[in-house]
């Protein structure tokens, strides 16, 4: 269980996160709502461990992330609306997500050619050369390939074609009824049929919570 209680995140003298309390469940798949600004993306990095909070709590299976965060990125697949610039080869990413995370680069492959990535004929290839929609299979396929109790995804479909969408959709109705999913989006109507609960923040506030 993911549970966020009152947290509070400032930048300069504004608060990004101002008083956020949320539970999200076994199974649970969130729509994240809001206009720019809202405070989804920092929410989402704070569950991540990426920030510390200025104020509340944060745990994931009952680990702090900031304080515990390997066991916390143990439980979560993640992928970000913009690829980092990661400068290693396909073969040594999955080397360093194999090792770093323990995912089965066999099983990274399967989820790729499924996406209709073919990494055996780019494993030399820097991760920065490829093309936006490349970049962004090869992160769905290692987030799915590992397996965790949660998947959280930032405009997961930003660089994709349709056909692509299709088959991104296609496998998170395959997924296992245990794994929640946190899915930040402004494209309610692709996903209205893979998630049973809306969250809507506004000014770093949790303003709408609603079961669908």
């Amino acid at each position: 269980m993911i549970e966020v209680r009152e947290a509070r995140k400032r930048f300069s003298d504004t608060f990004v996160l101002d008083g956020v309390t949320l539970t999200i469940g076994e199974g649970e798949r969130v729509a994240l709502m809001g206009p720019n600004g809202a405070g989804k993306t920092t929410l989402v990095r704070a569950i991540l461990g990426f920030y510390h909070l200025d104020g509340g709590r944060i745990t994931v299976d009952g680990y702090t992330p900031t304080e515990e965060r390997v066991r916390v990125l143990e439980r979560i697949g993640f992928i970000p609306q913009t690829p980092p610039p990661i400068k290693l080869s396909l073969e040594e990413l999955m080397e360093y997500v194999s090792q770093s995370s323990g995912v089965d680069r066999e099983a990274i492959k399967r989820e790729a050619l499924r996406m209709e990535l073919d990494i055996e004929r780019n494993l030399q290839k820097p991760f920065f050369k490829l093309s936006g929609g490349m970049k962004q299979k090869l992160l769905i396929a290692i987030a799915l390939a590992k397996e965790g109790s949660y998947l959280i995804f930032d405009e997961p479909t930003a660089n994709l074609d349709p056909k692509a969408r299709e088959h991104f959709y296609s496998l998170l109705e395959e997924l296992p009824e245990r794994v929640a999913t946190i899915f930040i989006t402004h494209r309610i109507e692709e996903i209205a049929g893979l998630v049973n609960r809306k969250v809507y923040m506004d000014l770093g506030k949790v303003v709408e919570d609603e079961y669908l």
